[in-house]
C-alpha cells in the first residue's frame, strides 16, 4: 500500500501510509492506542476504502478492493473477533476457509455428484491437517462456542490457512492468550514463513519482536518509525509514542551547587573608636 490517508468525519485515522509485505516475511504494525492499526487493518481487508492512496499485490492495483475479493487473490485473514459460524462443526468452519480451492459447480453440489464428492473429501483432508497443524484436530467434531477462548482463536488462524494463502493478514492473534499460548502461536508464525507473506497487527511488544522481520510504528494515524526489532526498539520516536514522554526527560539533572555564602563584613567603626 502506498500514501493510504483515511479520514472519519474530519479526524484523521490514516495520514500518507506506506508499507510493503515482502515475500516470506512478517511485518509487524504496531502502535500506541488510537495509532491507526485497525484502520489500517481493515483498509488492508478491503472494509475500509482509502481516501487517496494505493493497494497492490503482485504488481497488479486493487481498485476498490472488497473483502470477499481476498481469497481470490491468495490472501486471507484472522480478524480479532474470530467471526467464527457457530452453527458449524470446526471443521466445517475450517473447511470454509479452504474452499478457495473448490473447483465444481453449483449443480455438482446440489446434485451430490462424484465430482463434488472427491472435492468434498480433498477440502476435508487439507481443513484435518492444519487443524493437527494447529494441535486442534481433536477438536473437530465440536462446535466453536462450546470451547475457551484461545482454543477457538486458533480455530480463527486454522481457517485462514486452509486456503493456502501467499499472505495472511493476522489481526492481534495474542489476544486472550497465556504467556506460553503466546510463546506457540509465535513459533506457528514464524514457521509460516516458508510458504507465505504474513502481515501482523499486535500489541504485545513481546511476540512483535520475536517473530518480525521488519515493524512499521505508527501513531496519530501517521509512521514514525520502519525498520528491523532491534531498530525500533531504540528509535526515539517510538519510546516517546509509547512513553509519552521525550526520550531524556524524567532523569533530573542535578542541581549546580551553589557557592557557600560568606559571612557578612561587620560595618566600620565611624571615624574610629573615639
Amino acid at each position: 500500500m502506498s500514501g493510504i490517508s483515511v479520514t472519519f468525519g474530519g479526524l484523521v485515522a490514516l495520514s500518507d501510509v506506506t508499507l510493503e509485505v515482502a515475500p516470506n516475511q512478517v511485518l509487524g504494525v504496531i502502535g500506541p492506542n488510537g495509532a491507526g492499526k485497525t484502520t489500517l487493518f481493515n483498509v488492508a481487508c478491503g472494509f475500509v476504502q482509502p481516501d487517496t492512496g494505493e493497494l497492490r499485490w503482485r504488481g497488479e492495483r486493487l481498485t476498490r478492493l472488497r473483502p470477499h475479493q481476498l481469497a481470490g487473490l491468495g490472501i486471507s485473514r484472522s480478524l480479532q473477533d474470530l467471526g467464527l459460524f457457530d452453527h458449524m462443526t470446526v471443521l466445517e468452519n475450517v473447511m470454509v476457509g479452504a474452499n478457495r480451492h473448490a473447483r465444481t459447480s453449483f449443480w455438482s453440489s446440489l446434485f451430490s455428484l462424484p465430482s463434488h464428492t472427491r472435492e468434498e473429501r480433498a477440502l476435508r483432508t487439507r481443513a484435518l491437517a492444519v487443524l493437527d497443524e494447529l494441535g486442534v484436530a481433536d477438536l473437530a467434531g465440536r462446535l466453536p462456542a462450546s470451547l475457551p477462548y484461545p482454543v477457538r482463536k486458533r480455530v480463527a488462524l486454522a481457517r485462514a490457512l486452509a486456503g493456502e494463502p501467499d499472505l495472511v493478514l493476522l489481526d492481534e492473534p495474542a489476544s486472550g492468550l497465556a504467556d506460553d499460548e503466546m510463546a506457540e502461536i509465535g513459533e506457528l508464525i514464524r514457521g509460516l514463513t516458508d510458504r507465505m507473506s504474513v502481515m501482523l497487527v499486535e500489541h504485545h511488544m513481546d511476540l512483535v519482536m520475536s517473530v518480525c522481520d521488519d515493524i512499521v510504528v505508527l501513531d496519530f494515524g501517521k509512521v514514525i518509525a520502519r525498520g528491523g526489532p532491534d531498530h525500533v526498539r531504540e528509535h526515539p520516536a517510538v519510546l516517546a509514542a509509547y512513553l509519552g514522554e521525550d526520550v531524556g526527560e524524567g532523569v533530573a539533572e542535578e542541581p549546580a551547587e551553589e557557592p557557600a555564602e560568606e559571612p557578612a563584613e561587620e560595618p566600620a567603626e565611624p571615624f574610629g573608636r573615639p
